[in-house]
C-alpha cells in the first residue's frame, strides 16, 4: 500500500514522503490516525506541485539548519552528575543532553537527540537531528559531582 505520510512518522519517513507499507499498518494506524493518506495518482501530482514550490523556501531552512549545525559542533557540553567512581548513580539521557544545551543557549527538542542511555562517567556523542538532511553528532562528557 502506497501512501503519503502528512507529518513526521519516526522509523519510516518525513512529512510528504511517499512509502509503501503493509496494507493493516497503513489502514489501521496511519490513516485513521491522520499521519498519512492514501497516495492515488492525483494526490501524486498535488504533492509534486507543492514540493516544487517549497523547494526555494526549503534551501533556506537547510542552510539555517547548517549555520546551526556549526556552532552546535563548537560547544562544549559537559554534564554533571552523581556518581560513585565511574558509574553513575542514575543516567543520562536526552532529558540531560537538551537541558544542558539549553544552558549554553541552544533551544533544541528533547525528541530530536538520540544518544540511548549513559551509566558511566566519560566522553560521549549524540546524533541530533535538525532537518532531514542536516544531522550532527555533538560530542559531550559526564563528569563526577565534587561533594
Amino acid at each position: 500500500m502506497e501512501l503519503i505520510l502528512k507529518q513526521d512518522v519516526q522509523n519510516l519517513g518525513f512529512k510528504d514522503d511517499v512509502v509503501t507499507v503493509k496494507n493493516g499498518y497503513g489502514r489501521n494506524f496511519l490513516i485513521p490516525q491522520g499521519y498519512a493518506q492514501l497516495a492515488t495518482p492525483s494526490a501524486k501530482k498535488v504533492l509534486a506541485e507543492n514540493l516544487k514550490q517549497r523547494a526555494f523556501k526549503e534551501a533556506k531552512i537547510v542552510d539555517d539548519a547548517k549555520k546551526l549545525a556549526e556552532t552546535l559542533k563548537a560547544l562544549e557540553i559537559k554534564i554533571s552528575a552523581k556518581a560513585g567512581g565511574e558509574k553513575l548513580f542514575g543516567s543520562i539521557t536526552n532529558i540531560d543532553i537538551a537541558s544542558a544545551l539549553e544552558a549554553a543557549g541552544q533551544s533544541i527538542d528533547r525528541k530530536f537527540i538520540t544518544s540511548g542511555v549513559v551509566k558511566r562517567t566519560g566522553k560521549y556523542f549524540a546524533s541530533i537531528r535538525l532537518h532531514r538532511d542536516v544531522v550532527v553528532e555533538l560530542p559531550y562528557e559526564i563528569v563526577a559531582e565534587k561533594a
